[in-house]
């Protein structure tokens, strides 16, 4: 069994889903000499996420960034921790619904991901500064 991990610190991006699949990738050569395994992907932060989605057409992303905008607002009256901002709380809530993970299998040396799948980051801040990625691959 080999064991790659590489800790990626991903540059600053506007709020908005992100693909980042080409960054993962690159990461982690290693990738190429598994033939049968699985990468895992983790992000360091409570206030972004990843997630797994269409990689085609761009305003799939913008909708990802309309549809929580809308079932998570700003400036909600009932949040109590709101210390770095309006878009603080928001931002929390945002990464616990869509996970600080995702989970694909490797094939071959290449990311399994199905031909229109890519892998998200989800920045939630307005300004959220750089983020930390921990990617692991293990397999035979």
């Amino acid at each position: 069994m080999r064991v790659y991990q590489q800790t990626v610190r991903l540059r600053e991006r506007k709020r908005g889903f992100h693909l980042i699949t080409q960054e993962v990738i690159n990461a982690l050569p290693g990738l190429q000499e598994i033939k049968a395994g699985i990468c895992h992907v983790f992000i360091q932060h409570t206030s972004a996420s990843l997630c797994i989605n269409e990689n085609a057409d761009p305003t799939v992303r913008q909708d990802f960034e309309t549809y929580f905008n809308k079932r998570v607002p700003e400036n909600d009256p009932d949040y109590m921790h709101d210390d770095e901002g309006p878009d603080d709380m928001p931002a929390h809530l945002k990464a616990a619904i869509l996970g600080s993970s995702v989970t694909i299998p490797v094939s071959n040396g290449k990311l399994a991901l199905g031909m229109w799948q890519g892998i998200y980051f989800c920045e939630h801040r307005n300004y959220g500064g750089s983020r930390t990625i921990v990617i692991t691959a293990w397999g035979e």
